[in-house]
């Protein structure tokens, strides 16, 4: 068996490369649901201090991490928000990565509850990375909340080796000590937080973020699994799981989680089938980071306790989540291979995750039993559907509705391509 840590080097090599700024949102081509909501959205910053973390070295020490909030605002509030992160490299070069939001910094939050998301980056990520996606779910009515996990730096091997081991580790706690934190917020009236209810919680999670998320929701890892046998028992005893942390996941959603490839997979069966929330997974089926064909769908297929789907996008690779990146023209490849795809236009790209993952919250934390239909497709394979048109009759960007059976609804005609949506319903539990 290959040894997981060279291709996880590579990776992380590439992770933290970007550029002055991203290309601006675009609505045209957007499936329905993939469009702003109505809500304007309001943004803020914060620190949480979890409970101390004992580490690779054996040694506790305080864990500090960042948030950033995104939730449905009051109208006219705050200055637009500026998205800054300065992505460091082992060779000691920097870059700083900005974007402008849609955001307003501080506005005053609206009125009414709403359900809470939890957001958790890739290895090497930040949390406005994610920030489209953070302030489309704010626009449609969601509290988002988004880790900064402040993964160490490394600078050679050996400490790569303990930064990556250290994520292994904090993740999963991570998640679930910021999610309790979150919560007993609540009583500030003044916050976002306040709006929350706590009966109605999504998690979603990147990569590693991923990897965190399905322990969360209640996958224990597999302290046996040669991943694990660099680290000592100390680091491998912090891995246990939260029985009461899971519960309160009521939709789980895992972009291109890593963790399940037969070379590094730190699942068994049976601990994947314990999970119970709803489950969303999205992947390139060229993924070679987590390895689509024997990783993500024997995951997906080892979800045996969830109600599943599994979104797929032919012909790309890992980087299916994140915002759009436009790079200068002497920028390195290692930054074309760390946020591009060799097929898809990113902005296409987040447009689709954000049209279903909308759909899927609303349907398990909202209780939009409508939305169901943008998730159980006639056909699985999305050029195989089927919209008869006469000669020459234009559409005019019209949606796929009730009148099309045969279509993905939500989508314009002739747009629904490259996409696969799979289907498989929870066993009953023994």
């Amino acid at each position: 068996m290959r040894s997981i840590w060279p291709r996880v080097l590579a990776l992380a090599a590439t992770l933290a490369l970007g550029a002055p700024a991203f290309a601006q949102p675009r609505d045209l081509e957007a499936p329905v649901l993939g469009r702003a909501g109505e809500a304007p959205v309001g943004t803020r910053t914060l620190e949480l201090a979890l409970g101390p973390r004992v580490g690779l070295t054996a040694v506790a020490e305080p864990r500090i991490i960042g948030v950033r909030l995104w939730y449905p605002a009051q109208a006219g509030t705050g200055p637009a928000a500026m998205y800054r992160h300065v992505a460091r490299f082992a060779a000691g070069s920097a870059l700083e990565i900005v974007e402008r939001g849609v955001a307003r910094d501080n506005a005053v939050p609206a009125n009414g509850t709403v359900p809470l998301v939890l957001l958790s980056h890739g290895y090497r990520g930040w949390s406005a990375h994610l920030s489209r996606l953070g302030e489309h779910l704010a626009s449609r009515g969601y509290v988002v909340a988004a880790l900064d996990h402040r993964d160490t730096p490394f600078d050679s091997p050996a400490t790569f080796a303990i930064a990556f081991g250290q994520v292994l580790i904090d993740r999963a706690r991570d998640q679930r000590e910021a999610l309790g934190r979150l919560l007993a917020m609540r009583s500030d009236r003044t916050s976002p937080l306040s709006r929350v209810d706590p009966a109605r919680i999504g998690l979603i999670g990147y990569s590693m973020g991923g990897y965190g998320a399905l322990g969360t929701a209640g996958a224990d890892y597999d302290t046996n699994s040669k991943v694990y046998a660099p680290m000592p028992a100390v680091g491998r005893a912090t891995l246990v799981p939260d029985a009461a942390t899971a519960r309160k996941i009521r939709a789980l959603i895992l972009f291109a989680p890593w963790g399940a490839a037969p070379d590094n997979r730190v699942w068994q069966g049976a601990a994947l089938a314990k999970v119970r929330a709803p489950t969303l997974i999205v992947s390139g089926d060229q993924d070679d980071i987590v390895d689509y064909k024997n990783g993500v769908r024997w995951l997906f297929d080892s979800l045996t306790g969830a109600n599943r789907h599994l979104l797929v996008f032919r012909e790309a690779r890992h980087n299916i989540a994140g915002n759009p990146v436009a790079l200068s023209p002497d920028a390195p490849f290692a930054a074309v291979d760390a946020f591009h795809e060799p097929v898809w236009r990113h902005d296409r790209i987040n447009e689709i995750n954000q049209h279903f993952v909308t759909a899927f919250l609303d349907l398990h934390l909202k209780g939009e039993s409508a939305k169901a239909g943008y998730l159980d497709v006639p056909v699985p394979v999305a050029g195989d559907g089927v919209w008869p048109s006469a000669f020459g009759q234009q559409w005019g960007g019209t949606t796929a509705g009730p009148d099309q059976p045969g279509y993905w609804r939500g989508f314009q005609r002739r747009w629904a391509l490259g996409l696969e949506l799979h289907h498989r319903p929870a066993k009953a539990a023994k």
